[in-house]
């Protein structure tokens, strides 16, 4: 089925459930900043050289998993920070495998507070997504979709799916003002 079919006929849960399977926000959901990867890469690339395909698994593991690096974003930024000075490539069996210089050691060192924060930020994130509680709301939401999709698309009746929406609505709203107050009483 082509995107365009698949979307037509699923509409909102295409892109809920998507080609990949679940994903979060239809796209919003953003791990690095703008100009965060050249810092990262850089830290990575100074405790031990690395061709691109290990530095993409390294920043998926150091993501958590939640990042998955292509090597549309990998290889640019490794040839930038070429460019700059603070990596060499050299070929070693067949790879180009890159060392950071003491120049781009120079530049992480100017730039450590930087590096602590985007590395800190990661890392609070993944430890906040992967903790017990969150696993547990994730099964809640997967089985509260689940259950949507099912009984919708078992040609209910229209006043069944409104019924359905304003539950899901009501939820929506008692989830907004439950965060909401939470928000405001740690603050």
């Amino acid at each position: 089925m082509s995107k365009s079919n698949r979307d037509f006929v699923f509409g909102a849960w295409a892109d809920l459930f998507g080609p990949k399977g679940f994903k979060f926000g239809a796209g919003r959901f953003r791990i690095f900043d703008r100009g965060d990867l050249k810092y990262v890469i850089l830290e990575l690339l100074s405790r031990k050289p690395m061709h691109g395909y290990e530095v993409m698994r390294a920043l998926e593991e150091k993501s958590g998993g939640c990042y998955s690096a292509s090597p549309g974003s990998v290889y640019p930024t490794l040839q930038m920070l070429q460019d700059q000075g603070y990596v060499t490539c050299e070929e070693a069996e067949g790879k180009k495998v890159y060392s950071v210089t003491e120049e781009g050691r120079e530049f992480l060192k100017q730039n450590g507070a930087l590096v602590d924060d985007i590395i800190s930020r990661v890392t609070d994130f993944t430890d906040r997504f992967f903790r017990s509680e969150m696993r547990d709301l994730t099964t809640s939401f997967k089985d509260l979709a689940q259950v949507t999709f099912d009984r919708a698309t078992r040609w209910s009746d229209p006043e069944t799916l409104q019924k359905m929406k304003a539950i899901l609505d009501r939820a929506t709203e008692e989830m907004k003002q439950a965060v909401s107050t939470t928000t405001q009483e740690q603050a």
